[in-house]
């Protein structure tokens, strides 16, 4: 039994991290993101196509360029900052999909702090 578990131990560890990714599904579209801060859950809806991304969040709208890295990854640029903070890139990578949601990490380029969210496809 001991050696049946030892064989299978590394089979499990394997499925357990080779999560699906069928990111080319959310390139583009509209999505509900949804992140949780210090216990606050911050809802977006944001649209995407091949080059901009629309972003609407407590009821103020702004635009970002993206640039795709590759399918799983890329980065935005607001195209009207406002501050110091809304100049900087913003990686944003996704981690697994599902058919209609995706869980993603994000951060300001170059900064080590990410934090964690889901997105839904509604369109």
């Amino acid at each position: 039994m001991k050696k049946i578990l030892l064989l299978l131990f590394p089979l499990l560890l394997v499925s357990c991290y080779n999560a699906e990714r069928n990111c080319k599904d959310f390139k583009t579209g509209t999505f509900r993101s949804e992140i949780v801060i210090d216990g606050v859950k911050h809802q977006t809806v944001s649209t995407r196509t091949e080059k901009l991304v629309i972003e609407t969040y407590q009821g103020k709208t702004d635009t970002a360029s993206i640039r795709w890295i590759n399918d799983c990854e890329y980065i935005l640029q607001q195209l009207h900052p406002r501050n110091m903070q809304q100049q900087k890139s913003v990686n944003i990578k996704i981690l697994t999909t599902s058919k209609n949601s995706y869980t993603f990490e994000f951060g300001v380029v170059g900064d080590e702090n990410k934090l964690r969210g889901t997105a839904e496809k509604i369109n």
